[in-house]
């Protein structure tokens, strides 16, 4: 019951922040120098602290004299920030700079005439040459763009604790692993007397990643287009089945997921506590900041079914449309865009810089490797994280994802997602 009350919640937050209306355009950034700056986002687990310090740290090293307000939002995925930031752009009163996704959440602010056109940091700092084309897309609207990305995590990841797969006779996954072989590996575990898979649930967004994995593994590439396109059948066999095997997954989840966090959970599998966590690699970073060792005692892959394809989790700031500390905010998002901060605050985070004139060398194997599945692999925008599609169409999904958690229902589903669709046509 708590994991399905987490995820009404969360649907209940998105609702809110989907409804501040463009009422009247809020002035523009003051560009007066003034000696201070704040920031939200909901970096506040122990990589994301230590990430966001890279940040803060390059800032003040370049403008000394700035105090900057570091106001994170406690709960991952971002859903209590943004309720935060929805009251606070409500009421007239933004942050100077926030975090946010490309894309579909980007555009809704866009929209809501909410952020400022930072085009000229982005062409001043070299991104516009050196981002990949979809996420340049992602940050630009009719011709101008709206953010400065951070650096990517991958989205469809499976980590895995090598001593609970050795104890249940599993072998380690390696290429061409199926969700078939994994719901099998699962069952083994379960058998041998551990706990099969953690899941942070307390953070919804991790169910509906598990979904949204799942899906993909599913409908491929080719599906995620046509649901994109609005012109996916969410009533066909393939949703049935996608929705049969997350069914039997959540079965084989941890019994006291709705009172983990994500990073709990992570933080579970590294001390042995399950089997197997999928969870974009923010994980990794976290894995390795609590002392786990790639390889020799947590691995990862991607996830079943998924390996051409990268769901990308592209963290981004945007600067209010009416910063009172906007010449900071600006020169804020300046410093972001900068390759070594970049490449630091990566190797913090477990993600990759995504600009591609950085040198990654220095970075760990797995995330050389993800840096160049970013670069080579099909990349894909989250449903989860709001980028696929508009902030109404995240929200409808994630009630689907809640009305089939709590009835097992396909068909709840399906009609819970239609409506959704119906209400919410595709940004473009």
């Amino acid at each position: 019951m708590k994991l399905k009350r987490a995820l009404a919640a969360v649907a209940a937050t998105m609702a809110l922040t989907t409804g501040i209306a463009a009422c009247g355009a809020p002035s523009s950034p003051n560009t007066e120098a003034t000696n201070e700056l704040e920031v939200i986002s909901w970096w506040t687990s122990g990589s994301e602290e230590q990430a966001l310090n890279v940040l803060i740290d390059a800032f003040k090293a370049k403008y000394p004299d700035v105090e900057v307000v570091n106001a994170p939002v406690t709960g991952g995925g971002g859903a209590p920030a943004q309720v935060v930031l929805a009251q606070r752009l409500l009421a007239g009163d933004p942050p100077d700079v926030w975090q946010t996704f490309p894309n579909g959440a980007l555009q809704s602010y866009v929209g809501q005439r909410q952020v400022a056109d930072v085009s000229t940091i982005v062409t001043d700092t070299g991104l516009d040459k050196a981002l990949p084309q979809v996420v340049l897309d992602g940050l630009t609207v009719e011709g101008k763009q709206y953010g400065v990305p951070t650096s990517s995590h991958r989205g469809n990841v499976l980590f895995f604790n090598l001593d609970e797969l050795r104890k249940a006779g599993v072998a380690k996954p390696g290429n061409g692993y199926t969700t078939k072989a994994w719901i099998a590996d699962l069952k083994k575990v379960k058998a041998s007397g551990g706990v099969p898979l953690c899941l942070g649930a307390q953070d919804s967004f991790t169910t509906v990643a598990l979904f949204e994995n799942i899906l993909l593994s599913v409908i491929g590439p080719a599906g995620w287009d046509q649901i994109a396109a609005d012109r996916f059948n969410w009533r066909g066999a393939q949703v049935r089945e996608a929705l049969d095997q997350f069914g039997e997954v959540l079965d084989l989840a941890d019994p006291a997921a709705a009172g983990l966090s994500w990073d709990a959970a992570t933080k579970k599998l590294g001390d042995g506590g399950c089997a197997f966590e999928t969870m974009n690699d923010s994980a990794y970073g976290e894995l390795v900041k609590a002392g786990a060792v790639d390889g020799r005692t947590f691995g990862e892959v991607p996830f079943p079914g998924t390996e051409s394809s990268y769901v990308a989790v592209v963290d981004t700031f945007v600067q209010a449309r009416a910063a009172e500390n906007g010449k900071n905010a600006a020169e804020f998002l300046a410093v972001l865009a900068d390759p070594t901060v970049q490449l630091n605050f990566s190797k913090a985070k477990g993600s990759v810089p995504v600009r591609t004139d950085v040198d990654v060398s220095s970075l760990s194997p797995y995330q050389q490797s993800a840096s160049k599945a970013l670069r080579d692999s099909r990349v894909l925008w989250s449903i989860t994280h709001g980028s696929l599609m508009s902030p109404s169409f995240q929200q409808g999904f994630y009630s689907a994802v809640n009305a089939y958690v709590r009835t097992r229902d396909a068909k709840a589903f399906s009609s819970t997602l239609i409506d959704a669709v119906a209400a919410a046509p595709p940004q473009r």
